[in-house]
């Protein structure tokens, strides 16, 4: 238990954590604001929660009515929390509450909640016309529905990012303290003053390729150098070129692409699956992916999720989509590299980048043992508090052959209860996260790819400047006195006799081209991470 979750507790609990003491609701995905009486109003922030002091003028009424709207009021919503609260809570308390306050917006946005959350209907009277509409959710704090809708009945303009079968929240913050979403299309157009148009589309040619091995290597299946050269294939030829890539249609289109057409099995799942790996004492589990039953509802709440928030911040949009497909694992086979694709085709289909430039950051997370651990623990903030919420909860016991044809053994008996978690992840974190690996990808792996090339070119054009020789050939030297610390090998002399054997007709260039390639290899500074 950690220092704040100790403090919450042996503290006057309000708003949302009192609301969850009264109803006995226990979560996945933990509040991320814990109110408590105190001496003075203060914020103690701690990475993933904030433990918010008030002092007695604060402290609302000890009820759910009073509690609920305080956390309405002061602290971040969780979904999740509301899918149980609503199925818990009796309706007849919210009745109450818009009786005894028609016209109230707390009131109005409880019963708008209730009923979206649950899909039942209160029996409580429609809002009077005369009322004005308020957000249901915050558009200057959260990711939003760029077009909502009103509801009429409770004069709540319905802003909610996704369906009920499937709504992801981002929290953004105030837009003052947005700083940390990082502007990716300005990042590019600074890579493009500074090397060219020409040169970062050459670039982006070879960081395809060095994009499709390292998102293998994330998956442990580097050398598999035909399927990498096939995912290369596919995210130069659809990232940011497909219309629907969520859809049945374009998913399949992605499987065929990536996995080739000698492949087990195609399309949607319909057989239960966990991430997990086996081990001496058997399968060890990391993560289990919602039931089969309710792949395809919230699929198509992932799909209104991304045509409901098209136009709204790029980063937090591509984040959300790509890591809640990842969570879903809706595919029988390629789920971590569809993922992934979509990180890149969400930038292009949002015009930050153009189609032809690939943000490598599959290069950037495989890169070094730092970036492959963020990103699991990016992955683990969610999918770790769900295996402690359900250990216990799974099985492997008689085995079934389902639907699609896959035999497993796998049971897990909690399907009902996790689907709380599972339809209302918060990707907040990952939000931050997609942001600080676009900007790492920019500034330093595009810009050294684009350095190096730069820097290629102008060694090249300077041997040329002394000897003509074909480009192949004049790469090869470079790399040679490169990688050789401007020294000849034996090597390069056996390869390149004329110039660099003693006896060689050219021989006499042999002092000019090593100082015309050094020189040009060492003009620019490298670029600064």
């Amino acid at each position: 238990m950690t220092s704040y979750e100790k403090i919450a507790m042996t503290a006057t609990s309000l708003g949302f954590t009192r609301v969850a003491e009264m109803l006995g609701i226990a979560l996945v995905q933990p509040l991320f604001s814990r109110s408590q009486l105190g001496p003075a109003n203060r914020i103690e922030r701690h990475p993933s929660a904030e433990i918010r002091s008030w002092t007695a003028q604060y402290m609302p009424d000890d009820s759910f009515r009073g509690h609920f709207e305080f956390g309405l009021k002061y602290e971040r919503l969780n979904f999740e929390f509301f899918s149980r609260v609503f199925e818990r809570i009796d309706p007849q308390e919210i009745v109450a509450w818009v009786n005894d306050s028609p016209t109230g917006a707390y009131a109005r946005r409880t019963a708008f909640f209730y009923e979206w959350f649950t899909d039942k209907t209160l029996d409580a009277p429609d809002t009077a016309p005369n009322v004005g509409y308020v957000d249901a959710l915050d558009p200057d704090l959260y990711l939003t529905a760029t077009e909502p809708t009103n509801n009429r009945r409770w004069k709540v303009r319905q802003n909610l990012p996704g369906l009920r079968s499937y709504c992801p929240l981002v929290y953004l913050g105030p837009a003052k303290a947005r700083d940390w979403i990082y502007d990716v299309k300005a990042g590019v157009e600074r890579l493009n003053k500074t090397y060219g148009t020409d040169l970062l589309l050459r670039s982006s040619v070879w960081l395809t390729l060095k994009e499709s091995r390292a998102s293998f290597a994330i998956e442990r299946e580097q050398d598999q150098s035909d399927r990498v050269k096939r995912f290369a294939a596919a995210i130069g030829e659809l990232s940011g070129r497909m219309e629907a890539p969520l859809e049945a249609q374009g998913l399949q289109t992605l499987q065929n692409a990536i996995l080739g057409t000698a492949v087990l099995r195609l399309g949607i799942r319909q057989s239960p699956v966990f991430v997990g790996q086996s081990s001496v004492q058997g399968q060890v589990v990391h993560y289990i992916a919602p039931a089969a039953q309710v792949v395809q509802e919230m699929l198509q709440g992932l799909r209104d999720f991304e045509s409901r928030t098209q136009g709204q911040n790029t980063v937090a949009r591509t984040a959300a989509v790509s890591f809640a497909f990842v969570y879903l694992h809706p595919l029988s086979d390629g789920n971590g590299r569809v993922h992934r694709f979509l990180l890149n085709h969400m930038l292009a289909a949002d015009g930050v980048v153009a189609p032809n430039i690939i943000i490598p950051v599959s290069a950037t997370i495989a890169g070094s043992p730092a970036g492959r651990a963020e990103y699991d623990r990016v992955l683990e903030s969610f999918s770790r508090p769900l295996m402690r919420r359900y250990e216990g909860e799974y099985n492997f016991a008689t085995s079934h052959i389902y639907p699609d044809g896959v035999h497993s053994d796998f049971n897990f008996t909690a399907d009902q209860d996790a689907q709380h978690a599972w339809r209302y992840p918060d990707l907040t974190v990952h939000a931050r996260y997609v942001s600080e690996l676009l900007r790492t990808t920019v500034e330093h792996e595009m810009a050294l790819e684009a350095a190096t090339l730069r820097d290629n070119d102008a060694s090249r054009d300077a041997i040329k400047q002394i000897v003509e020789m074909p480009d192949p050939d004049a790469d090869r030297i470079i790399a040679s006195l490169r990688s050789n610390g401007w020294v000849v090998s034996g090597k390069l002399r056996r390869d390149q006799p004329a110039i660099f054997a003693p006896e060689g007709r050219l021989h006499h260039l042999q002092d000019r081209i090593v100082d015309a390639v050094r020189e040009a290899l060492t003009r620019h500074d490298q670029p600064k991470k």
